[in-house]
């Protein structure tokens, strides 16, 4: 591994929407070098977050607050989608992976990822049912 992560990448099976750590899984595969790590989820539905690792209620309130600020697609707020067929948490999906980052650049010093104290790395799954997500690894220097 000590020549970059190109072409790696890490698979996420969800159980629905939530957040799901992958900091041990990514950082199992870094060289032990330093450089910028990439991440990029190649999916349309689910994000990625860095954010905080100690406190599970974050997540909870997170997962909370942007299922209000996009409800279902059954919801008359959001009567005007068009886009239904495949379930009414489908395009709201969509819609939270628009606004939410699905790339993350993190620094690496000396093989190790520079997050803080209390920071992770998220797949944020916005669809109801479970999922295979997979998520595209690259570092360089």
């Amino acid at each position: 591994m000590t020549k970059g992560l190109t072409g790696q990448e890490i698979e996420v099976r969800t159980r629905g929407q939530g957040l799901y750590e992958v900091t041990r899984d990514v950082a199992a595969l870094l060289p032990g070098t330093s450089g910028l790590l990439t991440l990029f989820v190649r999916h349309t539905s689910c994000s990625l977050l860095v954010q905080e690792n100690a406190d599970p209620e974050v997540q909870t309130d997170l997962l909370a607050w942007l299922g209000r600020l996009v409800p279902p697609s059954t919801d008359p707020s959001l009567s005007y989608l068009r886009h239904t067929y495949e379930g009414p948490d489908d395009m709201p999906a969509h819609i939270k992976a628009a606004v939410l980052p699905v790339s993350l650049s993190i620094p690496v010093v000396d093989g190790r990822m520079v997050l803080g104290t209390w920071q992770g790395i998220y797949v944020f799954e916005h669809r109801d049912a479970p999922m295979t997500r997979r998520v595209a690894l690259h570092f360089g220097p």
